[in-house]
């Protein structure tokens, strides 16, 4: 029995810590050096923001848009303001005469807001960002170059989390993102990123997929691409900045609301995705896997619990698993900055695993209300 529960035990944590070692260790032999290929032109450029209530961060993203737009010799842009009840759309009047500013009337959500921009652009190059992130200046032309590679379809931002000091919710998550960045590095020199993030990413328009109004497009967009049979490739220097989730409630709740949209995602996806075995292993351990790192650990917590009690007294076991828990709470009230980086890192996994049941009941997230604490007039 004791071995039984050992075996079961590190399976479990294997697969938990497979995403973030043994898979990038996996990668490691394939690797090798990319660099862009130089087009014979250079491409039209389409920015497209969906905000929603995003009164206090729009003018400061309008600006910055604007700014990023004059490096290159052609970029449209355009912002969905979908149904907001704040001052967003009034925000954005001054800068009507250089943004193309669509204004819905009820909210329909992200998705379908950046469906409506992608049909409304003419560029080659679309390029997705969020309302509260700031771009580098240079971010365009740091993703031009990747697109003279024809098999690109494509090219992800590097997103760098602004304020990683505010709060050990914050820390946590900084540091969990520069480990994404660093795996989705590897990918992109190995194979291909899986998945791309919303903060900053740009596809061929030619390549587009309607999302589903109810689907997160960053993710579901980025797939099909993959599953196209184009690559997705990373641009290191093509910076995004974002100001991190410092309430851990604010980041609870936003782990519940990717996981389920993103689970949704793996539904209509699967069926493409497992015919390439490359594909597939590399999706499965960077995203479904990372899904279910909260029933893994449970699991192997169970099994680790089961394996000491046949070998020790089940009354000491849980003794001693109490004042460890104790301890634990302890060290949590005094304060103590590892205690809480790792109860924010557990919450995380928490979420996750609860936005995944979510979905799998039949849960959708259309639309949602920015997050609070991850909201500021300034990025950087």
């Amino acid at each position: 029995m004791f071995w039984v529960c050992i075996s079961l035990f590190a399976f479990f944590l294997l697969l938990s810590i497979h995403p973030f070692v043994t898979y990038p260790l996996s990668l490691m032999p394939f690797r090798r050096s990319r660099t862009p290929v130089v087009a014979s032109s250079f491409p039209t450029f389409a920015i497209c923001v969906c905000a929603y209530n995003e009164e206090r961060t729009i003018a400061e993203k309008a600006r910055n848009m604007i700014a990023v737009a004059a490096t290159v010799p052609h970029c449209e842009l355009f912002i969905y303001v979908d149904g907001a009840s704040d001052r967003t759309l009034e925000k954005l009047t001054p800068f009507r005469d250089r943004i193309n500013v669509v204004a819905a009337d009820i909210r329909r959500g992200k998705s379908h807001g950046m469906n409506v921009l992608v049909d409304r652009c003419t560029a080659d190059i679309v390029v997705f960002t969020d309302a509260n992130v700031e771009l580098d200046r240079n971010a365009l032309v740091e993703i031009a170059p990747w697109f003279g590679d024809e098999e690109v379809g494509c090219v992800c931002g590097h997103l760098v989390y602004s304020n990683p000091d505010e709060s050990a919710m914050a820390s946590s998550g900084s540091l969990y993102w520069r480990v994404e960045e660093a795996i989705k590095q590897l990918e992109s020199d190995a194979y291909s990123v899986v998945g791309a993030d919303g903060s900053l990413f740009a596809i061929r328009r030619s390549a587009h997929h309607v999302v589903p109004d109810d689907i997160i497009d960053d993710f579901y967009v980025s797939m099909m691409i993959l599953a196209d049979g184009m690559r997705v490739v990373r641009a290191p220097k093509a910076l995004a900045f974002e100001k991190s989730a410092t309430s851990t409630y604010d980041e609870f709740r936003r782990k519940i609301r990717i996981a389920c949209q993103a689970f949704n995602v793996h539904r209509l996806i699967w069926p493409r995705i497992w015919r390439k075995p490359a594909l597939a292993y590399c999706y499965v351990s960077h995203r479904l896997l990372k899904w279910l790192i909260g029933y893994n650990l449970l699991l192997a917590g169970i099994f680790l619990l089961l394996a000491l009690m046949t070998v020790f007294p089940s009354g000491l076991v849980l003794v001693a698993v109490a004042l460890l828990l104790g301890v634990f709470a302890v060290l949590l009230a005094l304060g103590f900055g590892p205690a809480q980086k790792i109860l924010a890192m557990l919450l995380s996994f928490a979420g996750t695993s609860w936005g995944v049941w979510r979905s799998v009941r039949g849960d959708r997230f259309q639309t949602w209300t920015p997050t609070p604490s991850a909201r500021a007039s300034g990025q950087r």
